[in-house]
């Protein structure tokens, strides 16, 4: 799975109320209508900014900690956030994302600058900085992860396989 965009920079701690915020998710269970108001508390213009070509949200350290909603990620699918980097997860917002097909990738993010173009390569495991001509290690997904993802999520991946198959 080849992936290409540009990084949306953000730092540390990032909670899943900053990825959806608490107020909007109980008004709606339409992730289109709520994907509007990805990471608005950090940054309002996120959703306007990634929607048109897709980007990737690039973070520091214990991204998506807080809550064990499947929001968080399915909101960021559907604003057309492509992969999440950053250099560690909290292990349910992990989990759940890879659960609902969004790919979240471990890697030092420190050399990666807001707005640099990126190129990701999950299967061969590698992360290339197109901007600065440099390639970042990546923490390979286990296999089972990995397949969930090529298949678009858990719910597809069973339909696919009528039931947990490898």
């Amino acid at each position: 799975m080849k992936l290409s965009a540009r990084a949306f920079k953000y730092g540390d701690d990032i909670n899943t109320d900053y990825i959806i915020s608490g107020k909007y998710k109980f008004k709606s269970a339409d992730m289109e209508a709520m994907a509007v108001h990805a990471m608005e508390e950090l940054d309002p213009g996120y959703y306007d900014k990634v929607k048109p070509e897709g980007g990737f949200l690039v973070a520091g350290k214990n991204f998506g900690m807080g809550s064990s909603r499947e929001q968080a990620p399915l909101v960021l699918i559907h604003s057309n956030t492509k992969a999440v980097l950053a250099k560690s997860f909290a292990r349910i917002f992990y989990r759940n994302a890879i659960n609902t097909g969004l790919p979240v990738v471990e890697c030092d993010t420190d050399l990666i600058d807001d707005g640099d173009e990126l190129e990701l390569d999950l299967t061969g495991g590698v992360l290339r900085d197109v901007t600065k001509g440099i390639d970042i290690a990546i923490k390979p997904l286990p296999a089972v992860m990995a397949q969930l993802l090529a298949d678009g999520g858990l719910v597809e991946h069973f339909k696919k396989h009528g039931g947990f198959a490898l």
